[in-house]
Parts: structure tokens; C-alpha cells; sequence
């Protein structure tokens, strides 16, 4: 399996692995139909497998795994590596969706919290535990998107899942934001971690930013920015013509 080694004798069907780093506003779906238009439009491979190895949230940034061609098959097993995170959490609000994806929708003392009120709390969300994701999610119920119940106006009741944070640090605290790092299982939902720890707190909050710093061994310093994988593939496209 090839990983971020992309020249002009790539065969991208036989499988290579592209780490991106997903930009602000994009859907992990944007970044797939962007990089199957590529693949197609600029390097001629009419139909060809394209997938990711974990969703990121559209207002989400970081590490993005994108496995073309036979590399597909290792979408799973990939899925299934621990993550890091760098998140920032607003208390005394909520929204909906727990991210800023939509507008606030209640308010919250949160002048009593402090860093050491944080600190102390952190203790209780380690290890493994059950998760309740969000209405707005990409969860699946009964082959549907939770999303989409929820923008149908669906009386959605998710059920709880199984997940497992393995390392959770404050890294700064200036009310009423604070910024985590967070190592954790695969499932594990940031925006509903954002969520319990208002509710821990006796307050509110909601995911302000979140950024995906690593997947298993992936790390997000070695990921390509869009421009960058376009760029490439700009230049494939030169060396193929220039070959003909």
C-alpha cells in the first residue's frame, strides 16, 4: 500500500493511500468527489474506488485518510485506529447539533467554572464508557443517517455506544473557552464529549473548533492540503501529456 508517494509511475488502481488535510467548511464527502474529479478529468481513470477512513464534521479540520483504488479494502481496519484531537468548548450555551452548526439555542451560568473545577472533572470521561452521538450526526439508524431524521423533524431517541477516551488534557482556559487534547476510540463523538462536559459542569457548552491531529500512525503535518494534491495532480497530468 502506497502512502503519500504519488509520481508519474503511480497506479493509483493497485492502491495508494493520500492524507488530507480537510479544510474548514468541507464535507469528507466534498473531499472524495474532489479528488475522484481528479483522478478522472486530469489522469484519465474513468471509474475508480474512492473512499475515506473516518468522517470528519464540516466545520472539523485535520487529518483526513482518503484510500483509492484496491487500498478501499483497508478502509476498515484503518477506521479503527485510535484518534487525537485538538478541541475548543464554549460553556454557558448550546446548539442543537453541539457544534457551531447552527444557532445557539439556550444560555448558561458558566462564570463558576473554573480551570481547576475543569481539572477536576476530567477524571470521570477517562476510559471506556457509553456515548449517546448526536441527533446531527452521520450515525446510522436503520440504514439511515441520523441527520437526516433530525432535519425531518424525527422523534429520534439514539442509543447509547461503547467508546474509550484514553487521554483527555486542558490545555488553557480563558472563560469561558477551554482547549482539550483528546486521544481517543473510533465512534467517539467530540461534540457530544463538549456536550457531557457542560452538563458536568453544571452548565452548557458546545464544540467551538476541532482539528483531527492523528489516525493510528497517520499525523496531520504529513497530510496535503488541497491546493497542494491539485497541484500534484496538475503536473501528473503535464508529465502523461508530454509522454504521449
Amino acid at each position: 500500500m502506497i502512502v503519500n508517494q504519488i509520481d508519474s509511475t503511480t497506479n493509483f488502481e493497485e492502491g495508494v493511500v493520500i492524507t488530507i488535510d480537510k479544510p474548514y467548511k468541507w464535507t469528507s464527502f466534498d473531499v472524495i468527489r474532489k479528488v475522484q474529479a481528479m483522478l478522472r478529468y486530469k489522469l484519465g481513470y474513468k471509474k475508480i474506488k474512492v473512499g475515506h477512513a473516518g468522517t470528519l464534521d464540516p466545520l472539523a479540520t485535520g487529518l483526513l485518510i482518503v484510500c483509492i483504488g484496491k487500498a478501499t479494502k483497508k478502509i476498515e481496519s484503518l477506521q479503527s485506529e485510535e484518534k487525537e484531537y485538538m478541541a475548543n468548548v464554549c460553556f454557558g450555551a448550546t446548539t442543537p447539533c453541539f457544534d457551531l452548526e447552527k444557532p445557539i439555542d439556550a444560555e448558561y451560568p458558566f462564570e463558576h467554572i473554573t480551570e481547576e473545577g475543569i481539572r477536576e472533572i476530567i477524571p470521570q470521561f477517562l476510559g471506556e464508557q457509553d456515548q449517546v452521538a448526536p441527533l446531527f450526526s452521520a450515525k446510522l439508524v436503520d440504514g439511515i443517517r441520523a441527520y437526516e431524521l433530525a432535519r425531518e423533524g424525527s422523534d429520534l431517541e439514539l442509543k447509547p455506544h461503547r467508546i474509550t477516551i484514553h487521554e483527555m488534557k486542558l490545555l488553557q482556559y480563558n472563560a469561558p473557552v477551554a482547549d482539550f487534547l483528546v486521544r481517543c476510540s473510533k465512534g467517539t463523538y467530540i461534540r457530544s464529549l463538549a456536550r457531557d462536559l457542560g452538563l458536568a459542569l453544571n452548565s452548557g457548552a458546545h464544540l467551538t473548533g476541532l482539528r483531527r491531529t492523528t489516525s493510528g500512525h497517520f499525523r496531520v503535518e504529513d497530510a496535503y492540503s488541497m491546493e497542494k494534491i491539485e497541484k500534484i495532480f496538475d503536473e501528473l497530468k503535464q508529465t502523461r501529456i508530454r509522454a504521449v
